[in-house]
C-alpha cells in the first residue's frame, strides 16, 4: 500500500514544503483506519531520492550479498517452525511470539514506552515483535536484542503523531 503523506504530497518532504494546514493533514491522514494501519507490519515514510545519490559511483552492498542474507533468514524460519505448517515470522501467533520472542529488560521497556507514547493497540505490538524477530534473523541473531525492537518500531511510521 502507498500513499502520500498529505494532500500536496510534500508532508515530511526535505526539499519542499508542505502547504497543507495540520488540521488538513490530521483530517487526510484519518482516512486510513486504525485497524487498517495495524495489520500493515511496516509502514515507513519514503523521500525523495535526491540526484546525487542516484548518480553516485559509491560501492553499495551486492544483490548476491543482500540475497544471501535473506535466504539464511529464511531457513532459520523454516528450521523453527518445521513440522508446524508455518514457514515465516509473519505466520505466528500468540504463542510463537511467547516463545520466539522473548524479550531482554532493555527491549522490554523500549516496546513499553513506545506503546504508552505512541498508543499502539495490541495488534500493533505483535507486528513490532514479528519485524524485530525477522531484524534479529537477518542478523544472524538467536534472541530479540532492543536494537531489533528499536528497529521494528521505526518501521511504525504511521502510528506517531503528527509533528
Amino acid at each position: 500500500m502507498a500513499t502520500q503523506g498529505c494532500p500536496c504530497g510534500f508532508f515530511g518532504d526535505p526539499q519542499r514544503e508542505c502547504l497543507c494546514a495540520a488540521p488538513v493533514v490530521q483530517r487526510y491522514r484519518s482516512r486510513i483506519s486504525g485497524p487498517l494501519l495495524d495489520r500493515i507490519d511496516i509502514q515507513i515514510e519514503v523521500p525523495a531520492v535526491k540526484f546525487r545519490d542516484l548518480a553516485s559511483s559509491a560501492p553499495a552492498e551486492a544483490s548476491a550479498d543482500i540475497r544471501a542474507r535473506i535466504e539464511a533468514a529464511r531457513s532459520r524460519q523454516l528450521e523453527r517452525f518445521r513440522g508446524r505448517g508455518v514457514y515465516c515470522n509473519a505466520q505466528m501467533v500468540n504463542r510463537d511470539l511467547r516463545l520466539h520472542c522473548q524479550l531482554d529488560r532493555p527491549a522490554e521497556r523500549l516496546i513499553e514506552q513506545a506503546m504508552q507514547r505512541l498508543g499502539l493497540s495490541a495488534r500493533a505490538y505483535a507486528r513490532i515483535l514479528k519485524v524485530a524477530r525477522t531484524i534479529a534473523d537477518l542478523d544472524a541473531a538467536e534472541r530479540l536484542a532492543a536494537t531489533h525492537v528499536a528497529e521494528a518500531i521505526q518501521y511504525r511510521s504511521l502510528d506517531r503523531a503528527l509533528e
